[in-house]
């Protein structure tokens, strides 16, 4: 009954993708959960059989997301991957897409929500060998204590903080703030920006 059950659900999924492939005339994938490392090997696999068994060789790629955020690194190797396959992406975000997936879909052409729709702050995360935490949270707290420190402000706690803390595990969430900077320069001039002339109007009364 229950392999019934999932056949009927797959078929029904099936009938869905055809209709947005012809909609959109695209190719059409969807991602739900975290963007994390280990991602990275399974997901060019996908995009490279994804073309080699395509009916039509399209040149759109239509990606469905729904993330709460991941590795930023691993971002910049999805992209790598789909715009090498694709001149042309768009990122629909039927619920959330925080983090890195708010990273991700700067990397699109375009990008479909609806009025529940969210991304979230760019903020990369890095996993500190037991959870994915906000690199940004994380730089902006000390920054605030160390000026804390340079005024005489900071407190005996605090002070113990700021001595557990890891110095390279700080360097690794600079590098994570940085490469995402670097990433957003690049994909938001090359991609989501490209056909924009118009930077600013101005209404005449």
């Amino acid at each position: 009954m229950r392999q019934i059950f999932d056949e009927t659900i797959k078929e029904t999924l099936n009938q869905r993708l055809r209709r947005l492939e012809s909609y959109f005339d695209a190719d059409v994938i969807f991602h739900y959960g975290e963007i994390h490392p280990a991602l990275e090997k399974a997901f060019r696999d996908f995009i490279e059989q994804l073309k080699k068994d395509a009916e039509f060789d399209r040149h759109k790629l239509v990606v469905f997301l729904n993330t709460p955020g991941g590795s930023a690194e691993t971002v910049e190797k999805m992209v790598s991957v789909i715009r090498f396959h694709y001149k042309e992406v768009y990122f629909v975000v039927p619920d959330y897409a925080m983090s890195a997936g708010t990273i991700l879909c700067m990397s699109g052409d375009k990008i479909f929500m609806d009025y529940s729709s969210s991304l979230g702050p760019i903020d990369p995360q890095v996993y500190n060998g037991k959870n994915w935490v906000p690199a940004l949270g994380y730089l902006d707290k000390v920054e605030e204590l160390i000026e804390k420190s340079a005024n005489d402000q900071l407190t005996e706690a605090e002070f113990m903080i700021l001595q557990k803390l890891d110095l390279a595990e700080l360097r690794s969430y600079e590098m994570a703030r940085n490469l995402t900077v670097a990433l957003l320069k690049e994909w938001l001039v090359n991609f989501k920006f490209k056909d924009w002339w118009i930077s600013r109007t101005k209404l005449t009364p």
